[in-house]
């Protein structure tokens, strides 16, 4: 065997050495990097304000959706979305609101267009967020009536749960 021949398979060894030495080291930055994310507060607190923002417009469609029909689950949604000073005057109004609702026999549902938080304190358990919402209302006998609103919210945390504490529609102009 010639001096040549007993190289090529040393150079081999030494190639396939030092990709594998290179392979392990950029897996291992990899793994360093994710570990280093994986615990990283900003992760934590970006998941929840988007856990509080699908809540949150969760409960304003909510809150937007009424059938005259079965007025009694709804309020009962209203109720089951709201806290605080909010879930105080749902009690307080839910005889007037099925009435009201009863005599126009109307009824409404929401989709939210566009929302997003303007402010998240995760620490005291309380957020605001706006949000765009194009309620459908439906009155026996009448076309549909489509109309955008645009609404603030005060959302607080009640155990596992954001839930509106306040909610009042922001003049469009």
């Amino acid at each position: 065997m010639s001096a040549e021949t007993e190289s090529r398979p040393r150079r081999g060894v030494r190639g396939a050495t030092a990709l594998f030495a290179a392979t392990f080291v950029v897996c291992l930055a990899c793994g360093i990097l994710w570990v280093l994310a994986a615990n990283d507060s900003g992760v934590a607190y970006a998941a929840e304000r988007d856990e509080v923002l699908r809540e949150g417009q969760g409960a304003i469609i909510n809150f937007n959706t009424l059938d005259y029909r079965d007025v009694q689950r709804g309020l009962d949604r209203w109720e089951s979305n709201a806290t605080g000073p909010l879930l105080d005057e749902v009690r307080q109004g839910r005889k007037s609101y099925a009435d009201q609702l009863g005599q126009a026999k109307s009824s409404t549902t929401a989709k939210v267009l566009d929302a997003g938080l303007v402010e998240l304190n995760d620490r005291e358990g309380k957020a605001r967020m706006i949000a765009v919402v194009q309620v459908t209302v439906n009155i026996d006998g009448q076309p549909p009536s489509v109309k955008p609103t645009r609404y603030q919210a005060d959302l607080t945390r009640v155990g596992d749960t954001w839930k509106l504490s306040g909610l009042g529609a922001v003049p469009v102009g």
